[in-house]
């Protein structure tokens, strides 16, 4: 199930670049080119490449969240530092590594 939603994510992520570099700029994000009539004018009902990116947005989101939830069920609560302390309380020798 994981790995099903690990790669609905990729292909939401791949679609949401791909409908996000089709729209057209608007280049009011530095204030260049457009004048403050057409920035106060009223404001669009949103295109289909708007839809679009919000559809797309909503459901990569909701899949980003849900694998963090995956996968929050997999790790220990207990950390890697705790368990060497343990490890080295139950042995009195120091061991040699073992090499192969």
């Amino acid at each position: 199930m994981e790995n099903f939603i690990l790669i609905l994510n990729i292909i939401l992520a791949i679609l949401l670049i791909g409908v996000i570099l089709l729209q057209r700029s608007e280049g009011g994000a530095l204030g260049l080119g457009v004048s403050q009539d057409n920035f106060i004018s009223s404001r669009s009902a949103g295109s289909f490449l708007t839809k679009t990116t919000a559809i797309i947005a909503a459901l990569f989101i909701i899949t980003s969240i849900s694998l963090t939830i995956i996968s929050k069920e997999e790790f220990s609560s207990t950390s890697v530092l705790e368990k060497v302390e343990k490890e080295e309380k139950d042995s009195s020798e120091p061991q040699i590594p073992k090499s192969d």
